[in-house]
């Protein structure tokens, strides 16, 4: 479809949520997008069986308008093929480990040397540093749990809430195509790519960053939510006399 990215084309060696939802978000806006998965598919594709067999909405809400190739880049010749595709590229979008990526030929310094104008974008669990990087995670851990997202949502002596599915991949995948259109406008500039990264934990942080920018001016913890105790009467939730929420 047209759009602002139009003439754009992206590469993307994504699987489950956060990389191809960013990569999703990019042919929304015009990219041509290519889906690399391995020869037994992206496994997001499982979740077919929930419903029949024949459908998979999940699936294809975060992968619309892309095509997709199935590719061994484990092995020579498919590393050469998955090669050939970056080397005309303007970006890749990759939610893999950073040490699997290496293995593999595909991390950043390798591809920038293969394509110095390509923008490379790295949606993580927790980050290119640190002692994590190469942790697995989805965003049940990595964004609602250790960031602290449940816990800012219960309230004392309550359970957990649930976490719908993909809400913290969807908000990294969002972060990761803005962060991608900066990359893109700053190289009508340079003629240079860059890297580009987000990850699961970091958007949680910035999910809380209400609370913690108040805890990090003046050292205090922000009250938990409770509707019984809410001190601005407009952004609490009532109960009528028939028992409907509002």
């Amino acid at each position: 479809m047209t759009g602002p990215l139009e003439n754009v084309k992206v590469v993307e060696l994504g699987l489950w949520l956060a990389g191809p939802a960013c990569a999703a978000i990019l042919a929304d806006w015009g990219a041509e997008v290519i889906k690399v998965e391995p020869p037994a598919g992206d496994p997001f594709r499982g979740y077919a069986y929930m419903f029949g067999g024949d459908d998979n909405p999940p699936f294809e809400l975060d992968n619309r308008g892309k095509r997709s190739v199935a590719v061994d880049l484990r092995t020579p010749e498919g590393r050469q093929v998955g090669l050939d595709l970056v080397a005309d590229a303007d970006v890749f979008v990759t939610n893999y480990r950073p040490g699997g990526l290496e293995r593999l030929g595909f991390d950043w310094p390798t591809l920038q040397r293969h394509n110095p104008r390509l923008v490379y974008a790295s949606v993580t669990g927790y980050g290119l540093a640190g002692p994590d990087q190469d942790r697995a995670s989805y965003d049940l851990g990595a964004y609602w749990s250790r960031a602290g997202v449940a816990a800012a949502l219960t309230v004392d002596g309550q359970p957990l809430p649930y976490q719908r599915g993909g809400m913290g991949d969807h908000n990294a995948g969002l972060a990761a195509a803005g962060g991608i259109s900066a990359a893109l406008f700053a190289r009508e500039r340079s003629g240079r790519g860059q890297l580009v990264s987000t990850s699961l934990l970091r958007e949680g942080l910035f999910t809380l960053s209400f609370d913690l920018s108040i805890g990090c001016r003046f050292g205090v913890g922000v009250q938990k939510a409770d509707r019984r105790k809410m001190p601005n009467a407009s952004i609490n939730a009532y109960q009528d006399s028939e028992q409907r929420w509002f």
